[in-house]
């Protein structure tokens, strides 16, 4: 038998005192009316469903993002992880973080309006009991887990495994895809939070520059930096940051990975940094839980070879091209066609070329970034004739090269972009000219 939970105390408090509101001035806040209109727009579908009550199931995959719909619904996100319970009446329970988190409180009570039943995660068991405590145990129950474009994991067998178990009276279905299709279209006040995350991650643009051109750069510095620029100008301490250098001229049998930048924990690294190196970028920064996307080209020296030149400004013709594509009523056929066209005209290759929806989590659906019948999910297939709606927020990812030069060597660039009327509105105003440090 396991032993009992201990459980948050109130000894020593007087009477009516609570966690601190003192927090909430320095952390964003979403109102209590999206909150509002969130959890009437998904009773709404639970009602078309026939579902009672929604379980959420949150846990740290793919960077954390297996938490964003537990942040876009609750406010709550914890790389620990957390459940929810979500009845068509009535409050949420939140279950996150081990018990000794919770003494004297709980930090979440400290920093949102939105839910106040939060308890120690107990995982099924918890979840379970609650259910039995609602009468719920003979219902129909939808289970909401994470997936996007390229995670396709929904929900852990052993967390549904054990539900099913613990409720053998329930019928259990498959909610998530109802909590994912609310987060497509952006309210405008998801628009402000992306806004605000634009206006940090211009920065970062900046500090990237500077930090290569210092004397002894290394990778690590270059990367270092650009985190603490996120996180000291507001951002979320969370690092998303696919960042790749190397030497532009080296022995053609030598492979360096110039296309794209790498992922954690392969970069960074201690290589001290050298003229005629690039250094290419894509990260994320994360502001009141929600993910705006950028990429950039940096040049180690004063004048960057006329082909790679070559290669950026094409990039900035797609990137030109991505404004008049992410429009209301256009077709994602439409769409990719209008980006990619002056790369073809260029005849250049790319990695990825296109755009992905994101918010609090990525990449979001719609993202088309592969060539038609090239990779999985991400090539577009089955959704060419859907229409792009005013809302949906997309960061380019425009990724060329020129195998003809070198097929190992090419430029990163992309601003972030929200689906206008009459042309695509940009967030991050990305510089047009190439990173070049002097």
């Amino acid at each position: 038998m396991s032993n009992p939970p201990f459980m948050p105390t109130q000894a020593g408090f007087p009477a009516g005192a609570r966690a601190t509101q003192q927090l909430k001035k320095y952390i964003p806040q979403m109102p209590l009316s999206e909150r509002n209109s969130r959890w009437d727009r998904l009773r709404k579908k639970m009602r078309f469903a026939g579902v009672d009550a929604l379980v959420f199931l949150g846990n740290d995959i793919y960077w954390g993002m297996g938490m964003a719909n537990m942040r876009y619904m609750f406010q709550v996100e914890s790389q620990i992880g957390g459940d929810a319970l979500f009845p068509m009446e009535g409050d949420p329970v939140i279950w996150t973080a081990p018990v000794h988190m919770h003494r004297p409180t709980s930090m979440y009570l400290s920093i949102q309006d939105w839910v106040s039943d939060i308890r120690p995660k107990g995982g099924p068991t918890a979840i379970a009991g609650e259910i039995h405590a609602k009468a719920l145990q003979a219902s129909k129950i939808g289970l909401v887990g994470f997936s996007n474009t390229l995670q396709t994991t929904n929900l852990l067998m052993y967390e549904v495994e054990s539900l099913k178990k613990l409720l053998p009276g329930a019928n259990f279905v498959d909610m998530t895809w109802a909590v994912e299709e609310m987060r497509m279209i952006k309210s405008e006040l998801e628009i402000d939070m992306l806004r605000k995350a634009s206006v940090i991650s211009r920065k970062v643009i900046d500090a990237m520059v500077v930090a290569a051109g210092q004397s002894g750069a290394t990778e690590a510095s270059v990367y270092a930096e650009m985190v603490r620029t996120q996180i000291s100008n507001g951002a979320e301490p969370y690092i998303f940051n696919l960042l790749a250098s190397g030497p532009i001229e080296h022995p053609k049998e030598e492979i360096w990975h110039l296309l794209h930048g790498c992922e954690q924990p392969l970069t960074p690294s201690m290589r001290p940094l050298e003229k005629n190196d690039l250094i290419i970028a894509e990260w994320h920064t994360k502001y009141g839980g929600y993910r705006c996307h950028s990429e950039y080209t940096v040049y180690v020296g004063k004048k960057p070879p006329p082909q790679l030149q070559r290669i950026w400004d094409v990039s900035c013709e797609c990137l030109e091209a991505s404004k008049e594509a992410l429009v209301a009523g256009r077709t994602i056929r439409e769409a990719i066609e209008i980006i990619e066209r002056p790369a073809r005209k260029a005849k250049l290759d790319w990695v990825e070329l296109g755009f992905h929806a994101m918010g609090t989590a990525s990449p979001e659906f719609p993202t088309v970034v592969y060539p038609a019948g090239f990779g999985p999910a991400a090539n577009g297939a089955g959704m060419q004739d859907l229409v792009l709606e005013t809302g949906m927020t997309f960061g380019n990812n425009i990724d060329l090269h020129d195998s003809a030069w070198k097929p190992d060597v090419g430029c990163m660039y992309s601003d972030f972009m929200v689906v206008r009327e009459s042309r695509a509105e940009c967030l991050v105003n990305v510089p047009s000219e190439m990173g070049i440090t002097g």
